[in-house]
């Protein structure tokens, strides 16, 4: 294991991995309950959505720790699942085996992209600001889900300022107000001891100290009534009988996407293009943001890719691993899945290789028996781990030059739309969007990478398109 793994290359051991695996579990376990959920709207069987969410976690993950040797998990993607239901289902108006269709292509496009070197060229021309700025405001991101997450926030809208879009979702305009809660319930109490606990673990150098953490205040909650355990059901055989249900219907699918008409056709290719799209710019964030500060990619790393042949760095084969992730979810049937940002709580707690994925790999397959005993850790003792996680990335913002307007504006706009827009790929499209646009105005534009070119275009593109739909 140690040999097959190089754990004294990369400076590290079995526990370290082995903690590392259980901090990224538990950080990201809430997608086998929160998926289902949100595809069950769209018509899917959430039985089978529950076990292909799983499937495809395992198996994507299980071939970026084989075949990448890198810590990071893959499960479908939040966000991506809601753009699935409310976008391409409700709005468009494609029936879900329709969608799952739309999703297979994209992962095939990952792939040719990946194959072809595109996506591995698209990192090489990031300028250096900016994949800091990126690593900085996944930081910030990672921060305010757990924030979220702890309910700390509320969110006050003026009235007809929202829309209900169905499924019991609201959309409200800008006008709505975030405000902190007034700290009077059991559940943000318990998200700031976690907290408090955390931190005071962490500054005590305590080995395992996030995953110590979600533990404690995890146990912590039970006499809080926070951690419930009322409810549980052991019914196993359930997902697996409403697997059929979803298996290979993107297939079927496929068939009607380009045959019904122009329209049709048209709103085919826009949902194909906006999930690849954000697909692809979500995951090379997630790896230039966690991986370049961490040392898991090195800067020799990002120099090769372009001149290689074949599979030979950790970053060509971890781009691999994530674009056939996409396409084997989508015949289980789930929607996009991608390399997920909370891979970060692993790494931060030690995590340097595969390892730590093919622990987090076994832990989501064993989720199929122990599924009621892992639901009952709440989102409040998760809460902490993300937000510790976001402070600790949040430390790339010191390599960019503030004083600098040209790398400060690009950047301000790269992490702050990140986060509040809760989309990694909207982030990096504003910042590749400000960065054209100062080195327009400097005269410098011979300097821009023409792939980078060529990225914010298809970014400009995809916000008229979305404003026309």
């Amino acid at each position: 294991m140690k040999q097959f793994f190089k754990l004294e290359e990369h400076g590290t051991t079995v526990s370290r991995e082995v903690i590392a695996g259980l901090t990224t579990f538990f950080a990201m376990v809430y997608i086998i309950f929160v998926n289902p959920m949100i595809l069950a709207d769209s018509g899917m069987n959430p039985n089978a959505v529950l076990l292909a969410t799983i499937l495809a976690t395992v198996v994507g993950t299980l071939v970026m720790g084989l075949f990448a040797n890198v810590p990071y998990a893959q499960a479908p993607g939040m966000g991506l699942n809601a753009f699935f239901t409310y976008v391409v289902v409700m709005q468009l108006g494609f029936h879900w085996s329709e969608a799952l269709a739309i999703v297979f292509i994209c992962g095939v496009i990952n792939i040719l992209i990946t194959v072809t070197k595109l996506r591995k060229a698209i990192i090489h021309a990031i300028p250096e600001s900016l994949q800091h700025a990126i690593g900085g405001g996944i930081g910030l991101f990672i921060a305010y889900i757990g924030i979220k997450n702890a309910g700390w926030l509320s969110f006050t809208a003026n009235p007809n300022t929202w829309v209900d879009v169905g499924g019991g979702t609201i959309v409200a305009d800008s006008s709505i107000v975030p405000a902190l809660v007034d700290f009077n319930q059991a559940g943000t109490i318990l998200a700031v001891i976690g907290l408090l606990l955390t931190v005071v673990l962490l500054l005590k150098r305590v080995k395992g100290a996030i995953l110590i953490g979600i533990v404690a205040t995890t146990i912590i909650g039970i006499p809080l009534g926070v951690t419930v355990f009322s409810g549980m059901t052991w019914d196993v055989a359930a997902p697996f009988e409403a697997l059929p249900e979803t298996f290979g219907q993107a297939f079927k699918g496929m068939g009607s996407l380009f045959t019904e008409g122009a329209d049709k056709i048209l709103k085919s290719l826009l949902a194909i293009f906006a999930f690849s799209l954000s697909d692809t710019f979500d995951t090379i964030g997630t790896f230039i943001g966690t991986g370049r500060k961490s040392g898991i990619f090195t800067d020799e790393d990002i120099a090769a890719i372009e001149d290689s042949k074949g599979f030979k760095t950790r970053m060509e084969k971890a781009l691999f691993a994530d674009s056939i992730a996409t396409s084997v979810g989508a015949i289980f049937g789930t929607s996009n899945t991608t390399t997920y940002v909370e891979s970060a709580a692993g790494i931060e707690a030690g995590g340097r290789t595969g390892l730590t994925s093919v622990v987090v790999a076994v832990l989501f397959l064993l989720s199929l028996l122990i599924s009621p005993i892992v639901g009952v850790v709440p989102a409040q003792a998760t809460a902490p781990a993300l937000i510790i996680v976001g402070v600790m990335m949040a430390s790339s913002f010191k390599e960019i030059k503030w004083d600098d307007l040209s790398e400060a504006v690009p950047a301000f706009f790269a992490a702050v739309i990140m986060t509040l827009a809760y989309n990694i790929s909207l982030g990096i499209a504003f910042g590749f969007i400000f960065y054209i646009l100062v080195k327009l105005v400097k005269g410098e534009a011979k300097d821009v990478h023409p792939i980078l070119w060529g990225s914010t275009g298809l970014f400009v593109l995809y916000f008229v398109l979305m404003a026309l739909n």
